[in-house]
């Protein structure tokens, strides 16, 4: 391996699904590496036979791959049991860790041999990315266990090996990690590895300002990708999470992300997830997406009995992600598009003007419609038409109101004109002269 190429890792326990909290610390790493050319590699942690389940790592995988996190290396820290067993058995031999009979503490009486490092009791320094200079006491510590036995090697022990022989250079991690950084600083002394350079990253606070938590229903992030959000969007609106670049951009490519990535811009404080601003990158990013490819996925969307290309612009301008296109429909948002409304003659009336006006008003629409050609009845053709009525008119809502509501029968919906030019000339007209 080359000297000073930076080498960053993703090292998630499969012990459940993880959220975007968790994913955020796989962003950081894989753009930081990306920026540094350097390599960016996946270890599953499963050293916890009990807890790690193949549904979480294959989850794990999934989700990178999504959001297009492609890792140079992978492999399982199960894998690496031969190699852990030799640092522990130098350990012991130079006197750096020793063999300790115990007495289990469930009360049976097994006398168990568990191996515990001899610690110096020194202070431990070191710089953190984001904190700065860290100093930290390890006598409190004691000697503390690193393995069950010379086969089950825990938690400390496992990656600090891992680290080392993956030539890991910078660990970029939660702070949750950072009371776990002294003894794994005085193991990588022992067995003579460098110590890698740390960025802890600040907590990820949900919008109740408790940490972001799967106990606390944080979802998957396999979630987001069912839920219709685009994985540009995610990667770009969970990097914002505690992160800026320094200036008022916002909207980034993968590419710009890695060339614009610094660790030095990473808040130290903690940072909010706020799902209504990750909504807002979703509908800036699916505006970047072609015309073709827009109306393909608001397509698949729809039913199939509504696969109708003039309601793309409409769904469209009401969606933030594709999943709510599924929503509108089960709301019925859509209906009156394919089915005449039922509504009250009251929603007809606008304001305090007399049922009569409406009527006349009405018959007025209907009439200048019915001179426009059907190959001419466009949106813009039916808005010239009605607004020609309209601007005569004291209000503008005199006409646009009933004509609106005749054909949707929805308090809130689009415009009359792009109703219209959906409906289809005989279809609009139908409508309004049932309004009358």
């Amino acid at each position: 391996m080359p000297e000073n190429k930076v080498v960053t890792r993703f090292a998630p326990s499969p012990t459940g699904f993880l959220h975007l909290g968790n994913y955020r610390t796989a962003i950081f790493a894989y753009l930081f590496a990306k920026k540094h050319n350097g390599s960016f590699v996946l270890r599953i942690e499963d050293t916890d036979k009990e807890r790690s389940k193949k549904e979480y790592e294959d989850n794990v995988i999934e989700s990178l791959n999504w959001l297009g996190l492609s890792y140079d290396k992978f492999y399982r820290q199960s894998e690496h049991v031969e190699k852990h067993k030799f640092y522990l058995e130098k350990m012991i031999k130079e006197g750096n860790a020793y063999i300790s009979k115990e007495e289990a503490k469930d009360g049976s009486g097994i006398i168990k041999e568990l191996v515990r490092f001899k610690n110096p009791n020194i202070n431990v320094t070191f710089k953190d990315e984001i904190k700065g200079e860290v100093i930290m006491h390890t006598e409190d510590l004691g000697d503390f266990v690193i393995a069950k036995n010379l086969n089950e090697p825990l938690f400390h022990l496992a990656v600090v090996v891992d680290d080392f022989e993956a030539g890991i250079t910078h660990v970029i991690r939660g702070e949750d990690h950072v009371s776990n950084t002294p003894r794994q600083i005085l193991i990588q002394r022992a067995i003579g590895a460098p110590t890698p350079i740390y960025a802890h990253l600040p907590l990820v606070l949900g919008s109740d300002k408790l940490k972001l938590s799967k106990r606390r229903d944080a979802l998957p992030l396999t979630e987001y990708k069912n839920r219709g959000f685009l994985p540009e969007a995610i990667l770009n609106g969970v990097a914002f999470v505690g992160w800026n670049p320094g200036t008022d951009k916002e909207i980034f490519t993968r590419e710009e992300l890695v060339e614009a990535f610094d660790l030095a811009r990473v808040q130290k404080s903690p940072a909010i997830f706020n799902e209504e601003k990750l909504e807002w990158f979703n509908k800036e990013h699916i505006k970047l997406l072609s015309k073709d490819e827009i109306e393909k996925n608001i397509l698949e969307w729809l039913p199939e009995n509504m696969r109708e290309k003039k309601l793309v612009p409409v769904v469209l301008e009401r969606i933030s992600k594709w999943g709510d296109v599924k929503e509108m429909v089960e709301r019925g948002e859509l209906d009156f598009f394919f089915k005449q409304p039922e509504y009250a003659k009251e929603k007809l009336i606008f304001k305090n003007i007399s049922p009569e006006k409406i009527s006349e008003n009405i018959k007025q629409a209907i009439a200048v419609l019915k001179i426009l050609d059907e190959k001419d009845f466009s949106q813009e053709n039916i808005k010239n038409a009605l607004m020609s009525i309209a601007d005569k008119l004291e209000s503008r809502g005199e006409l646009l109101h009933p004509v609106r509501f005749a054909l949707s029968g929805l308090d809130k919906s689009p415009d009359p004109f792009i109703i219209a030019d959906i409906l289809g000339k005989n279809e609009t007209l139908s409508r309004l002269q049932k309004a009358i």
